[in-house]
């Protein structure tokens, strides 16, 4: 990508967008394009249309996408399949159209199957039963994934997506409801600590293995994967590390500096045992983390809490 490429950023404002552009200007990048879901309705065919013939991008990154919790996932299921497939549909298409150099999508890890061995392979990718709740989500997701998949195979497309792993990072949801686990456990002690309660109150045994990512991080990878990479699997991000929720809540509770209990509520759901990435092949391509959790962890606290 030369330095004055027009580079689209679809879903700017999101986590993973804002995350995207703050590398792309530290970068020197001098003409990254963004809109504001207010300005361009990507669930438009139209108005995507009318975008692209005036900008023209020679790059997208896609990490627009309507996101949620468990709840807002079960309870908006068709919004969650309809609204996702137009806006990856929309962009996607109008990249083949203008001649796009090249696309990134970013899916989720979610898209694998609710069983799926550990650490989990891009192999396993429709080998099995999704996650009942996110089903809609994740199915969307997937068709963003095939889609790219088989514009390069049909129009000799250079689209290429991406599978991240649980993220934190500037600009998190940070409300209980919907958020989750590592922003959440940041707010519930914090406020502990701040309202001097004796404990916090943490969902289930403690014994269910996350891995997590920073949001520079995936960003970093993403940057790097549209400079190097090419081809129709899509590429898992993450550590290949994994950590239990309670070593989780420890270590937040360390970072905090709240000295109350933890209360495991074991009448609450675990969730999946284990949802770790095998990160081998991005390895290959010549990409490592490197923010590690207890230094991401201290300076998102740091940034969202103490400043």
């Amino acid at each position: 990508m030369n330095k004055d490429a027009n580079i689209y950023i679809a879903g700017h404002k999101g986590m993973v967008g804002s995350a995207l552009v703050r590398l792309l200007k530290k970068q020197e990048y001098t003409n990254v394009i963004t809109r504001t879901s207010a300005e361009l309705d990507l669930r438009n065919q139209s108005q995507v249309a009318a975008f692209f013939t005036q900008e023209q991008p020679e790059y997208v990154f896609m990490a627009a996408a309507k996101v949620g919790g468990i709840e807002a996932n079960n309870i908006y299921r068709a919004d969650f399949l309809y609204d996702n497939l137009q806006i990856q549909n929309n962009v996607i298409h109008q990249s083949y159209l203008h001649k796009v150099k090249k696309l990134l999508f970013l899916a989720s890890s979610c898209i694998y199957p609710k069983l799926a061995p550990q650490p989990i392979k891009e192999e396993y990718l429709l080998t099995g039963v999704l996650e009942p709740t996110n089903e809609p989500y994740a199915i969307a997701k997937i068709a963003g994934v095939k889609l790219c998949e088989n514009y390069n195979r049909q129009y000799g497309c250079n689209f290429i997506s991406v599978m991240p792993t649980n993220l934190y990072g500037p600009n998190d949801n940070y409300d209980l409801k919907t958020s989750h686990v590592l922003p959440a456990l940041l707010r519930k002690f914090h406020e502990a600590k701040m309202n001097k309660k004796d404990r916090v109150e943490v969902w289930g045994t403690g014994k269910p293995k996350r891995e997590f990512l920073h949001v520079d991080d995936l960003a970093a990878a993403c940057v790097h994967l549209m400079k190097t990479y090419e081809g129709n699997i899509s590429v898992n991000v993450g550590t290949g590390k994994d950590i239990t929720i309670k070593e989780l809540a420890e270590t937040i509770k360390s970072i905090v500096g709240y000295d109350g209990t933890i209360h495991l509520n074991t009448d609450k759901p675990d969730g999946t045992p284990r949802k770790v990435l095998d990160v081998a092949l991005l390895h290959s391509l010549g990409w490592h983390h490197t923010i590690e959790l207890n230094e991401g962890i201290t300076k998102v606290y740091n940034d969202k809490f103490l400043n």
